[in-house]
């Protein structure tokens, strides 16, 4: 029987100790709060994996702005994602789109390849993809094992009908994971809607970019 589980994104060290200190079942590594989340430093994630036991998942993403990449920026990807994997991750986080708004098939193909037999997340680039149906399609294709998603809006309450219609399409062949603004305060409202999956949230409550560890918490005890 599949049950929810708890993912926190990590923007620091702190953050990743507070995630397992308080109950998370995995995390999602990066940096750069202010441009949603790109490539975490190697010695930062070297750090990380030292000390933290529980699934951890690292994003790649070579810079904030849109997710449609140069040849030089896609060989950056696949270093990083060589470089990691030496580390003894758990997984990966990335996406890539071509300028018309779609699944950039190829190169998504060619990253989960290279990653395997480690487990991939097509992340938010999925909101702004042209149209929803065809790209998850797409993203199943490529061998993807979850999509992170608010539901193609500006967070998963605005987004929780869409959330739900996706989760429907999937057809349990892809985890739909909400994300984007997702707390405490919110996430009853959700499962509500939503079968059994993982939920994603940095937890973070104030100005800083770490984690609540009461917020850590308070979602776990919701799950």
């Amino acid at each position: 029987m599949k049950k929810n589980q708890l993912e926190i994104a990590c923007f620091n060290y702190e953050s990743a100790i507070i995630a397992q200190e308080n109950g998370a079942d995995r995390i999602e590594l990066c940096e750069n709060i202010k441009l949603g989340g790109t490539t975490p430093n190697y010695i930062l994630a070297l750090k990380v994996r030292e000390n933290v036991s529980i699934k951890m998942h690292v994003i790649i993403r070579p810079r904030g702005g849109d997710f449609v990449y140069t040849d030089e920026e896609f060989i950056e990807m696949k270093q990083d994602i060589k470089q990691f994997k030496k580390l003894g991750v758990d997984g990966f986080v990335f996406g890539i789109l071509k300028p018309d708004g779609s699944v950039n098939k190829k190169r998504n193909k060619e990253l989960v390849n290279l990653a395997s037999p480690l487990s991939c997340t097509f992340h938010r680039a999925f909101d702004v993809v042209k149209d929803a149906k065809e790209s998850l399609k797409d993203v199943i294709e490529c061998g993807f094992n979850t999509i992170l998603t608010s539901g193609q809006e500006i967070n998963v309450e605005e987004g929780i009908f869409a959330l739900e219609k996706i989760q429907k399409w999937s057809k349990d062949k892809i985890e739909i994971m909400p994300g984007g603004g997702l707390r405490s305060s919110n996430i009853k409202l959700l499962q509500d809607k939503l079968e059994p999956t993982f939920y994603h949230s940095s937890a973070i409550t104030d100005n800083t970019e770490t984690a609540n560890p009461e917020e850590v918490k308070e979602l776990k005890n919701f799950l």
